[in-house]
């Protein structure tokens, strides 16, 4: 049972104890054997003969008191309860070599890192505040990590930030203003962020619109792109020297399978900014957003090859079909869809999983420009994976950047 109780069940028979015997642990993690019946302690396994030493320190949040008799109590702040059962003894020095978990569609995001301490962890996401950002930044927090909320709403990232905190009064988590809307906004977060002398070991751009009215940002760019694409595009070539000097780090960038359904090249093959911002008269919000999530992995894909010779990879990943969020707000019947599909589809905290996998697994150390479904890689759109079409909205991207940049600079 106690095995069970932090998550621990499969048992070895050898390693069974005979009636009358405990498990117990001192301090530093060696583990001895108590006998009630003829009230005597030992080193070594009754049955074995081995001796056993805890691998490791106590999970993030847990932590060793003393109850009133003097013994060694465990108690887990998390989840707000209590053991005098070590939880280190569920990975003694015999069972460190632990193969990788398998996850799937039915994973929830504190699943991914039950047991992880992130206290090393500097981690920023954008859009933060709702939705499956909160939840990835809730779950990076509940484990120990810095987490940085980038949200154009400061109101809200705030209560974000308090709801957190209050779940976990330990955690550390701020929220800082960064419109992806508007250019001047990015340079801005990253001048503030980079402020603060911090290192970046995980940036996951979750941020985005959808079903939008066509409405032109302040740089004069259709809204959905520049929000989906090429705010976080400035937004990681502004803070790509702190994920260098902060590797190995890791880049996350939140797609979806809609990217399936459409393409972005011209009929010379290149990719067609008439296509990524277009006039009001050919614009269809779905088809917009579609677009700009096809251009997540085409920049996912490049920045990986960019930066993943100075210990920075990325991925891309869809968080789920159709899972209730904020993102349909804008328009009614989207709304009605997602609301008659809620009940059949992820809940937040499992659309937060695939991001956390790619965030986290040790397994995906060193390892980037793929695309995850419910924590697997799988195939994306032919187009997704052609790295002429990348390096094109890369060049593209850049060349829209340094308009902007100079034009503001003219001002």
């Amino acid at each position: 049972m106690a095995l069970k109780y932090v998550g621990m069940d499969d048992t070895d028979s050898e390693d069974e104890l005979p009636p009358g015997w405990e498990e117990r642990t001192t301090k530093d993690g060696w583990v001895y054997y108590a006998n009630h019946e003829e009230m005597k302690t030992q080193w070594e396994h009754p049955k074995t003969g081995k001796k056993k030493r805890c691998a490791g320190d106590l999970p993030y949040g847990w932590e060793q008191e003393t109850d009133e008799k003097g013994q060694a109590i465990y108690v887990d702040h998390i989840n707000k309860r209590t053991t005098y059962f070590d939880p280190r003894q569920a990975f003694t020095v015999e069972d460190v070599m632990v193969k990788p978990k398998r996850y799937d569609g039915n994973t929830a995001a504190l699943e991914i890192v039950q047991g992880r301490d992130l206290s090393d962890k500097v981690v920023l996401i954008t859009g933060g505040n709702s939705g499956i950002g909160f939840e990835t930044a809730r779950t990076f927090a509940l484990h120990g990590a810095r987490v940085i909320l980038a949200c154009r709403n400061l109101s809200r990232a705030s209560k974000a930030v308090s709801l957190i905190q209050q779940e976990w009064h330990k955690a550390r988590v701020e929220a800082m203003m960064c419109n992806l809307a508007s250019l001047r906004s990015v340079r801005e977060f990253a001048e503030s962020f980079k402020a603060k002398k911090l290192p970046l070991h995980i940036l996951v751009c979750n941020a985005a619109v959808c079903t939008q009215p066509w409405t032109l940002t302040e740089d004069g760019l259709e809204s959905t792109f520049q929000v989906c694409h090429l705010g976080h595009f400035l937004l990681v070539q502004s803070l790509q020297d702190v994920l260098r000097r902060s590797a190995p780090a890791r880049v996350v960038v939140v797609s979806s399978e809609s990217h399936r359904f459409t393409d972005l090249l011209d009929s010379c093959g290149k990719v067609d900014l008439a296509l990524l911002s277009p006039p009001k008269k050919e614009y269809w919000s779905m088809l917009a957003y579609n677009r700009a999530k096809l251009c997540n992995i085409l920049f996912s894909n490049e920045l990986h090859r960019r930066l993943s010779p100075h210990g920075v990879t990325s991925n891309a990943v869809h968080p789920g079909n159709m899972i209730y969020t904020s993102i349909h707000r804008s328009w009614w019947l989207m709304t009605f869809l997602f609301t008659l599909a809620r009940p059949f589809t992820k809940s937040l905290q499992q659309g937060a999983a695939t991001t956390m996998y790619c965030a986290v697994a040790p397994e995906l150390e060193g390892l980037g420009g793929m695309y995850f479904n419910n924590c697997f890689r799988c195939q994306p759109s032919i187009q997704a994976e052609d790295p002429s079409s990348a390096t094109s909205l890369w060049e593209l991207s850049e060349r829209l950047v340094a308009e902007r940049s100079a034009g503001v600079q003219a001002l």
